[in-house]
């Protein structure tokens, strides 16, 4: 009997002993577990594979890798998603002496198997929570299929459209691309880390990928410290505060130096000044790719100038595997250097309640569940047709008339579907995939003749398919051309020194236009194209990005007026190749340019009009919108004061329409030069017709400041122009405000 009171006792003292350690805070708990770890088992919580996404981690090195994971030599995993895929290498994990369950990540970027509209697309709608509410999708659907983070969002300002990668992020935009990253770091993690539909998000490519020389992806990147801290850090500042779980290295050099190994960025700011308490993770390899660089003379000096920089997890190249032990027993790096990343590390599992419970992201009827949610696919239609830019609407050929007998669909991306998935996606999936075709299809009026050529391929040199095309044109009372890119060539690796639409497609665009019937052109991209002749001769114009799963039936709604269009551009569209990188943050310059003609010792091109195709923050509607009425509650202000703007919106068309109002500000003398224009603020506005709302914004000194020449935060007093528009290029109102001393 007293065995048994025995082991009674001992089984209330296990209880009260691990619940008093559940009740401990994190940080302790880290504390108590690292005092347990060896050095190997500390390298290995910052070692990261791959693995193969059917069966988990089966690659060439599958043994190797499931004995490193139960010898406790790893401490992440990535493209190990599924239920039974990361239960069963999480359970490998548990067979490792102390434990530790793994961290499993993945690029889901724009939607897990509910694929929405690429994140260039979703900037384009101007709206915070609807952005925010595609990555909530994204997050609920892999963290059902047992991931616990994803690599995203990217919030790199991109200014050239070249470069493949522009499609992942926001834009040109500072303020549009912070606001964005906040949306979707909410969006991802939700209130907490640690909700079972919620994933860790990771803020990348720290920093200034966007900006890499030529449009070139993993190239150089070299630009003054103002430049960096004015345009390029802000977005990563924005997660930062948004709370998010990781950040993400850069691919790029930064003034000579890798990101990977750069301890200005690593260590001076993020850790540094920003304070920054989660954990940073290398790209794919690029520890190992410092050698490629000539920054690192082998592995082994790479493991040691990314520990040393700040780098705290290694994803692939192995080199802290491999190395840092040695380097930490020959005191070439620090120890604590390791236990600062190792704790990080740490940290976030425990937030994630993956020492309480490793397989509570492992739920296979949550995962069947939510991955057949309806209503996902219903957001990501009403995501996506907030996301379509109307360019262009000449006597208002668009929407399309119910009345209209014989349509004609041409074009190479009409009945395409792979294509509208677009890039970085985890798995495609056509048949969820709804095409152009299909979503017309389903529009058209009974009785309607709807014919379809596809005229020529997205690249083809060959213009054998023409005739069939201009044949059933002639038959049309209006065209829908259906042009663009494929979704190959936009994303990584995916850089073009040619932006123009690709192979024939703008000469089977003249060749139906000739027939002289309306010609309506829907372009499809990850990137701004230029399409010269499309934007001269069209009678309308839709950008319709890559929109995702539900492309086909968001761009019928609004070709057909089921949905008026609202959305507006995030990028610069340019007229050419010679105009990037191009913004609408431009200088005045010392020689400007005050007229399309007065360009004779000027900034300016002699060879082309010095405009953008289509400015920052351009979009139509389908009803016309007024402003009137500026008001400036202050003139003058100091710096602890504010004064409210406002103004009056009126919808004075026909239909019920949104309208994105946008803030704009000049500081026309300053201590170091500043642009002509930068958005501040924007709201969207939905009003029906006739209907009349007040928009206000609260002007602070915030919205005055800017980082000098001495890299600091300061509103310099003087005069400051307000400007209220449509877009950077459609300027409704101006006002003036006086910042005293």
């Amino acid at each position: 009997m007293k065995k048994y009171q025995g082991l009674s006792i001992l089984i209330v003292s296990l209880f009260i002993s691990t619940v008093s350690a559940q009740r401990k805070p994190i940080s302790a708990r880290v504390d108590s577990l690292m005092k347990l770890m060896t050095l190997e088992e500390k390298i290995g919580q910052i070692n990261q594979y791959s693995g193969r996404e059917a069966t988990g981690p089966v690659t060439r090195k599958q043994t190797y890798q499931l004995n490193d994971i139960r010898s406790g030599k790893v401490g992440s995993m990535l493209n190990v998603h599924g239920v039974k895929n990361t239960r069963e290498v999480q359970a490998a994990a548990l067979q490792s002496r102390l434990k530790i369950p793994l961290l499993f990540g993945m690029d889901i970027i724009h939607g897990y198997k509910t694929i929405f509209p690429i994140p260039l697309a979703e900037a384009a709608s101007w709206d915070l929570d609807a952005i925010r509410l595609s990555a909530h999708i994204a997050a609920r659907e892999a963290a059902a299929a047992g991931l616990h983070w994803t690599f995203a969002p990217m919030v790199d300002i991109g200014r050239d459209p070249r470069w493949g990668r522009v499609m992942e992020g926001a834009g040109e935009d500072v303020f549009l691309g912070s606001a964005i990253a906040k949306a979707r770091v909410y969006g991802f993690q939700g209130d907490r880390l640690g909700g079972t539909d919620a994933v860790m998000a990771c803020a990348k490519h720290f920093a200034a990928y966007g900006a890499v020389a030529a449009g070139r992806d993993y190239n150089d990147v070299d630009m003054s410290e103002r430049l960096l801290w004015d345009t390029y850090l802000p977005p990563f500042k924005a997660a930062a505060d948004a709370g998010v779980a990781t950040f993400m290295n850069s691919f790029s050099t930064l003034n000579g130096i890798p990101a990977t190994g750069n301890s200005d960025l690593q260590r001076h700011i993020l850790k540094g000044k920003w304070n920054y308490k989660g954990f940073v993770v290398s790209d794919w390899g690029s520890i190992g790719e410092m050698v490629e660089w000539g920054y690192a003379s082998d592995s082994s000096d790479a493991a040691l100038k990314a520990i040393t920089a700040g780098c705290d997890m290694d994803m692939q190249s192995e080199a802290y595997k491999r190395h840092l032990a040695r380097l930490i027993k020959e005191g070439k790096a620090d120890v604590k250097l390791l236990d600062d990343a190792v704790r990080r590390v740490l940290y976030k599992k425990f937030e994630l309640g993956l020492f309480d419970d490793p397989y509570r992201f492992c739920n296979e009827s949550r995962e069947q569940e939510t991955l057949s949610n309806p209503q996902h696919k219903l957001i990501a239609r009403d995501i996506a047709r907030k996301s379509i830019v109307l360019l262009k609407n000449e006597e208002k050929v668009l929407p399309v008339s119910a009345k209209v007998q014989n349509i004609a669909v041409i074009g190479p991306l009409v009945k395409s579907k792979r294509d509208l998935e677009g890039s970085w996606i985890p798995r495609s999936d056509t048949s969820l995939v709804v095409s152009l075709f299909e979503g017309i299809k389903g529009k058209i009026a009974p009785g309607s003749n709807l014919m379809y050529a596809k005229g020529c391929s997205i690249a083809d040199t060959s213009q054998a398919d023409f005739q069939e095309a201009i044949n059933l044109a002639k038959q049309a009372d209006v065209i829908i051309m259906a042009l663009g890119e494929s979704y190959s060539m936009s994303g990584e690796a995916k850089s073009r020194t040619d932006i123009h639409i690709p192979g024939q497609q703008e000469a089977l665009f003249e060749a139906i236009e000739a027939t002289g019937k309306p010609v309506v052109v829907v372009l499809m991209a990850g990137r701004p194209l230029i399409f010269n002749k499309v934007a001269r001769k069209a009678s309308a114009i839709v950008y319709a990005w890559w929109l995702g799963a539900e492309a086909g039936n968001a761009i019928a709604g609004v070709l057909f007026g089921d949905y008026n269009p609202s959305g507006k551009l995030p990028v610069t569209f340019p007229r050419s190749i010679g105009q990037i990188p191009i913004s609408y943050t431009q200088y005045n310059t010392g020689k400007p340019v005050k007229s399309p003609d007065d360009i004779k010792y000027k900034s300016a091109y002699i060879d082309s009009p010095n405009s953008p195709q289509y400015a920052f923050g351009h979009g139509l509607s389908y009803t016309k919108f007024s402003y009137s009425g500026l008001k400036l509650s202050k003139s003058s202000i100091s710096a602890n004061e504010t004064s409210e703007l406002s103004f009056t919106l009126t919808n004075t068309g026909e239909i019920a329409g949104e309208e994105v109002a946008q803030l704009y500000l000049q500081d026309p003398v300053a201590s170091v030069v500043r642009p002509l224009k930068e958005l501040k603020d924007f709201r969207k506005v939905s009003l029906k017709p006739g209907e009349s709302k007040v928009v206000r914004f609260t002007i602070t000194k915030d919205y005055l400041s800017f980082f000098n020449r001495h890299l600091e935060w300061v509103a310099e007093p003087g005069n400051f122009k307000l400007m209220i528009g449509a877009a950077s290029d459609d300027i409704k109102l101006e006002t003036a405000l006086t910042l005293v001393q």
